[in-house]
């Protein structure tokens, strides 16, 4: 973990600005395209869920921006952030589960593989993960494919980055998803959300390279 030295970073008027407001977090909802991914996961029997869990923790460890986090007065950046994704047990109710990330596909499914079994069989909402910043907050609506999104927020706000996907649909010959991300504005800006699109989909259209090969 580094820690932005603020007098010599070149957002440091940004982070001033905007960590100051009540709502400091946005958000940016959009289509990913599916039409590579979905039948190469579904052809080769991947946990789709897991599968995109993989592809967007991989992403943002890939953008600086998504692994700063405010601390007080400071920044720091973490060297690797992790996903916390909602995870669906028994009677309909959900889990937050926190997996370790791991740089290829293969691994992650291993290392992960018992955590997510014990929270569908004993469903909890608090866990060993309170306090931890080092994490990417991650949710699945499988029934709507939602146009826009928004998490709910502790105030004052925590600088942890969310993410949502909803159900997925045809659009022509292509299969469409919404993908919708939130970030603190202190840390992060459009032009960083936008790499994180760019990059998410072409992590999208490399299905075999990044869930088999790597």
């Amino acid at each position: 973990m580094n820690q932005i030295h603020l007098d010599s970073w070149s957002r440091r008027e940004h982070f001033d600005v905007f960590r100051a407001f009540d709502m400091p977090h946005f958000n940016i909802c959009a289509h990913v395209d599916l039409t590579t991914f979905h039948p190469f996961v579904k052809q080769n029997n991947i946990p789709f869920n897991l599968a995109i869990v993989y592809i967007l923790a991989r992403a943002a460890n890939a953008i600086p921006e998504f692994r700063y986090r405010i601390r007080g007065e400071e920044v720091v950046e973490h060297e690797v952030v992790h996903p916390s994704s909602t995870i669906m047990g028994k009677g309909d109710v959900f889990s937050f589960c926190t997996m370790e990330y791991r740089g290829t596909f293969l691994d992650f499914a291993a290392r992960n593989a018992e955590k997510i079994a014990l929270v569908q069989e004993y469903p909890r909402l608090l866990g060993e993960d309170q306090g931890r910043d080092d994490l990417l907050f991650m949710t699945a609506i499988p029934w709507v494919s939602f146009t826009s999104f928004m998490h709910p927020l502790k105030l004052p706000a925590d600088s942890v980055p969310r993410f949502a996907w909803g159900k997925f649909f045809e659009d022509g010959k292509s299969i469409k998803m919404p993908l919708s991300v939130q970030g603190h504005h202190a840390v992060m800006d459009g032009l960083h959300m936008g790499r994180y699109f760019e990059i998410v989909q072409e992590y999208l259209q490399q299905p075999e390279d990044l869930l088999i090969s790597n």
